[in-house]
């Protein structure tokens, strides 16, 4: 069973800017990503959150890259329409893959007493999933909505170019059962109102 997220379960938004739509950029020409429902469901994580008046925490990448579209001296540095964080959500700037390195981003959650994390965002492979480990590693009770995240298409040492579901799926099957639990958004929703007896936390490491 998962108990039910309470005030102690902060909803972190990985890095939901305008540039992770870039596809070549990440993929190269033939770039592409998986989960085009990703933002309806990130949209759907974040409003219930906000009805529940549960915290959210954003990253946000600002990268070193000089041809990065997320760099913040560009339009891809901007969050996605209808993702954007509220006034008092506090947002994490990084300039690296994990929300951990280079920020306060653990101390925002002492200071809050999380010590529960839902974590959805671009890109499974990337962000999230750096994060997701570090989460696990210090101890938080680590949860991964990866129908909230996508990733792109990448293209291997030997020039394989590998689908980005073939991408989105192996990264969640290394972090589940390991670093987090990964569970749907409909049983995300389902456990800011009650128990989850249908569900076994399988977070390893403890």
């Amino acid at each position: 069973m998962i108990k039910k997220f309470g005030s102690d379960t902060a909803l972190l938004m990985i890095d939901v800017q305008a540039g992770v739509d870039d596809l070549e950029h990440w993929g190269g020409p033939t770039g592409r990503r998986n989960n085009p429902q990703a933002e309806h469901n990130l949209q759907a994580l974040l409003e219930a959150w906000r009805q529940h008046g549960l915290p959210v925490i954003y990253t946000r990448h600002d990268s070193r890259e000089a041809t990065s579209p997320l760099r913040s001296d560009g339009p891809g540095f901007a969050f996605k329409p209808g993702l954007e964080p509220l006034d008092s959500e506090p947002i994490l700037v990084k300039d690296v893959n994990s929300g951990y390195i280079g920020t306060d981003l653990e101390e925002t959650l002492r200071d809050f007493r999380i010590t529960r994390i839902v974590h959805a965002g671009f890109f499974t492979n990337m962000c999230v999933e750096s994060t997701v480990r570090m989460s696990g590693n210090m101890g938080f009770d680590s949860y991964l909505v990866d129908e909230a995240c996508c990733c792109t298409n990448r293209v291997g040492p030997d020039g394989t170019n590998h689908d980005p579901e073939l991408i989105h799926a192996a990264t969640v099957a290394n972090l589940h059962g390991e670093f987090c639990t990964n569970i749907s958004v409909a049983d995300a929703l389902l456990l800011l109102d009650a128990d989850a007896g249908h569900l076994d936390r399988v977070q390893g490491n403890e």
